[in-house]
């Protein structure tokens, strides 16, 4: 079975504790990071050490309907996409 991941109260009592602030204070810190990500995506945000926030262009295709097998266009869209830093992938899986 899969270990749970964090949850947010469980999150906010860590980064608490290891920088000596309130609880309450961590997540206002928390909750302005996530709003200036939202705000600065468009422009890509960086997070140093994790990764970089940004939107990308999605060239149209086509694609099948996995139901009938029909064939169809799916139309150019914007998506937002998460780049992982080379840093985190390192000390997540190891370095080659």
């Amino acid at each position: 079975m899969a270990a749970k991941s964090l949850t947010k109260g469980q999150i906010l009592d860590h980064l608490a504790k290891k920088t000596g602030v309130t609880k309450k204070l961590a997540g206002q810190f928390l909750d302005e990071l996530v709003a200036l990500s939202y705000k600065e995506a468009k422009k890509a945000f960086v997070i140093p050490g994790l990764g970089k926030l940004v939107v990308v262009s999605r060239k149209a295709r086509m694609g099948r309907n996995p139901a009938t097998g029909e064939t169809m266009k799916i139309p150019a869209k914007k998506v937002l996409k998460f780049r992982i830093a080379k840093q985190a992938k390192d000390a997540v899986l190891g370095s080659k």
